[in-house]
This record gives structure tokens, sequence and C-alpha cells, in this order.
């Protein structure tokens, strides 16, 4: 099986890949797990800091959003600058980076601050995550990097999941007095041991040819996507003041005049931020078109589940954690097979994971419906395997498609490109679904009808992935 791309795609030559070992790939996925639970563990600690710093409503929802928006707008930036200056040194970069703002949001004194020092560990974050797409797309092939891909996917979801546990335990455990501040410190050590492996474990890699920095194209990319998220992630909790309203009003034309710069950057011969032809090959269209439903089913999922623990079953942190413990080993071991399943079935996979995910969510608004408020551990746990088992086949999968035929100059920008449909997601999730379940359960259903409500809702987004990825191309 072949692709042809147009001719702005392939202007460099091939260089030589130099081999990651499996000591590289263990540590880039670790430089991978980092951001991801950082965008996730706050969830469980947001009442500990509110209670702390005694922080508005708005303010709080900013320590959330100040992260993933500054990780969103800058994903495909970091991407690009790998490519040109060297994916191992934007990693080393970006995880010293990544370590030293977590330091600060650990000892943050005040509200403000932290909320500045969440938005710099995002950036720090989208300097290093698409390197690690990169790395593993230049220094494997074949089924090494299928394997790679696939355990990239499965750190995704397990990430995603241990932020939740770890979040809980730390915040629980109350180290000597310092409440949620350990869940921003844990990093520092961590990443200072990353820094020292990656120098001697992480092999150097380039495009060919340094692509500059498309000016424009980065503008209205950062233009695009602040004015859809800032007010949709922020509009509910200052109930929806004129700027949200007229920032939601501009989104249109920002992604507009994206577009033309692209599209006449790409005519004359130029390398777009975002190249359109890249857009064009099957396996990133179609992927991207799936990938959107799908992690914003997730991340709303995981925050609405969240909070339902917490405020409506009123479950500590520890123990909301200890809930996700079913979903993340039956994500964990269904990853592991995903490459077996995807060599057998090829784009199959996908919908097959979307089938089982619905199930699960429709099982677990089941339980809820006819067990509440005396839910137990043992009686979500069903449902909860089998989101996990949903989740690990289609999640890791679509990284598959999406990437496989990305060419080896352009692996930042697909990583970056791919990330940046993740986060942007994930955060539209959050807030339309966070937005209906806020509503729902402060009206006459509450957390019971609210909860059975939204996840019934994600059920059907579950089945809309289903139809869509049965147009995706073959990763094998």
């Amino acid at each position: 099986m072949t692709t042809t791309t147009s001719a702005p795609v392939h202007t460099t030559g091939v260089p030589t890949r130099p081999a990651l070992t499996s000591a590289g790939l263990v540590t880039v996925l670790l430089g991978a797990a980092l951001p991801i639970i950082d965008f996730f563990i706050v969830n469980v600690a947001l009442p500990t800091i509110n209670a702390d710093l005694h922080a508005s409503t708005a303010t709080l929802e900013l320590v959330v959003a100040a992260y993933g928006i500054a990780y969103a707008v800058l994903l495909v930036l970091g991407g690009r600058l790998g490519d040109a200056f060297g994916r191992r040194r934007l990693f080393l970069l970006g995880l010293a980076l990544f370590t030293l703002t977590s330091l600060i949001c650990g000892l943050a004194p005040d509200a403000t601050t932290l909320v500045l020092a969440r938005a710099a560990q995002g950036a720090a974050s989208a300097m290093l995550l698409p390197q690690v797409l990169s790395i593993i797309q230049a220094g494997t092939s074949g089924a090494h990097r299928s394997r790679a891909l696939g355990y990239y996917g499965a750190t995704g979801g397990i990430a995603t999941v241990v932020g939740q546990l770890l979040g809980g335990a730390l915040v629980a455990a109350d180290l000597w007095g310092t409440s949620w501040r350990p869940i921003f410190l844990v990093n520092v050590p961590i990443g200072l041991v990353g820094l020292l492996v990656a120098r001697r474990t992480v092999p150097d890699s380039r495009a060919t040819n340094p692509l500059g920095v498309d000016r424009w194209g980065t503008a209205l990319l950062a233009a695009s996507l602040l004015t859809l998220l800032v007010p949709l992630m922020e509009g509910s909790a200052l109930g929806w003041p004129w700027w949200t309203i007229v920032s939601l009003a501009l989104f249109p034309f920002a992604v507009a005049a994206f577009a033309r710069v692209e599209l006449r950057l790409e005519s004359r011969g130029g390398m777009p931020l975002l190249p359109p032809a890249l857009l064009r090959t099957a396996n990133v269209r179609h992927g991207l078109v799936v990938a959107v439903p799908f992690f914003c089913g997730f991340g709303s999922f995981m925050f609405v589940y969240a909070v339902t623990l917490q405020e409506g079953l009123h479950l500590g942190p520890l123990a909301s954690g200890l809930v996700l413990t079913p979903m993340a080993v039956a994500y964990f071991l269904t990853s592991l097979v995903s490459s077996r399943l995807v060599a057998r079935f090829g784009r199959k996979v996908v919908p097959f994971g979307g089938i089982i995910l619905a199930l699960g969510l429709a099982v677990l608004a089941g339980s809820a419906w006819l067990a509440w408020p005396s839910l137990s551990v043992w009686q979500l746990a069903p449902a909860m395997v089998l989101i996990g088992i949903g989740n690990g086949m289609a999640m890791t999968t679509l990284f598959r498609v999406v990437l496989s035929r990305v060419p080896h100059d352009l692996a930042g920008i697909g990583g970056g490109v791919m990330t940046t449909t993740q986060q942007t997601s994930l955060a539209l999730g959050v807030a339309v679904f966070g937005t209906l379940f806020a509503g729902l359960s402060t009206g006459s259903v509450g957390y019971e009808g609210a909860f059975v409500v939204v996840i019934g809702v994600l059920a059907v987004v579950a089945l809309v992935v289903v139809g869509l990825a049965r147009k995706l191309p073959d990763p094998r």
C-alpha cells in the first residue's frame, strides 16, 4: 500500500535514522507521561487548593485551563522547533523547564502565582511532548515502530488515570503538612533523573533542511484556539460575560484566516506551520476526524466521573482514585496486546473498541441508576473494565493510524498536530459536557440524574466514533 502527497511535503531528503533503544524508548515515554499526568492530577486536588489558597471558582478553573490552553496553543510550534533545532535538544530543554515550573507550582504562595506557573508548565509541556512522537518516528521503523506507538498510546491513557490515582494519594497523605503541593513537587526528582538518563539514551535527530517558523500561522493558530478554549473553559464560571460571546464569535474568522494563510504559504512553495498537504493524506485526515469526538468523550468522562465520586458520592480523593483502578488495569493489559490486534484485524480494532466503550458507558449509567447512592467499587468495576478495554483498543490504534504514513522530516509536525487535536478535544469535552453536567447537577435531577444523562450521551458519542472509524485507512 502506498501513499502519495503533494510536493511541499517531500522537499527534503531522508536522513539516516538513529536507532531508538529500549532504554531510550522508556525515557521518552517517561517524558510523555509527565505532562499528561499533570493535566489530570489537579482534578482531585481542586477542593484542597481552594481551601488553602481561598481562590474563586473562576481562578480554580484557570488552574486547569491555563495549563491546557498554553499546552494546546504551542504544541505544533514545539514540534516544528524540534524538527529544526534537534529533537533531543528540545526534549531535554522541555523536560528541564517542566521540572522548574513544577517546582514553582509546588511553592506558589497564592492562586495568581499558581495560575501563571501552570501556564508556564503547559508551555514547557508543549516543548517536551511533541519530541516524543518525533523521536519514535525518526528512530524506529516497521514492527518496532508499531510497538513503540502502541506503548505511546498506552502511556497516554495510563498517565491520565495515574494522574487521578497519584493526585488522590498525595493529597490524602498530606505529607509533612504540605497538603496539595506534593502533586507538583513530585515531578522535580523524577524530572532530574529523566534529564540524566535522557542525555545517555535518547538519540538525536532533526529535519535535513531545517524549516523556519511560520509566524503568521503560529499567531493565527494561537488566536483560533484561544478564542475557542478560553470562553468555553471560563464562560460558565464567570456567568458568560460579553467578552466570552465576542470571543466565540471571532473563532470562525480566526480559523478561516489561519486556513487561508497556510494555503497561500504552501502554494508559494513554503512550509506552513500546519501543512495542508499533510491533512490531505488519508491517514491523518480520517484519523483526526475520529480523534476529535473520541478525546472529547474521554476528557469529559474523566472530569465528570471525578466530580461525581467526590461531590455526588462523597468519596475522598484517595478513594476516588482507587475506583479508577479497574479501568487502569484493563487499559494497560489491552494496550500490551494492541499491536497483535492491529496486526491481525487492522483498522477494525478502533470500531470494535468503540463498541466495547459504548457498552461500558451504558452499563455504568445503568449501575448508577439502579444502585445510587450506595455504589461500591465492585458494582462499578464491570463497567470500568469495559471502558478500559474499549479505550485501550481505540486510543492506541488511533495514534498508529494518524502517524503511520507521516514522512520522516514531518515527524515533529505530525506529532504536534495529533497532540494538539488530542488536547484541544479534551478541553472541549470538559467545557461542553462539564457545563451540561454542572447545570443538571444543580437542578432538580441532582448528581444522580446529571451523571446518568451525561454518561448516556457519552455512550452515544462512542457510537459516533464507531461509525466514523469505519472509514479509517488500515495502519498495517
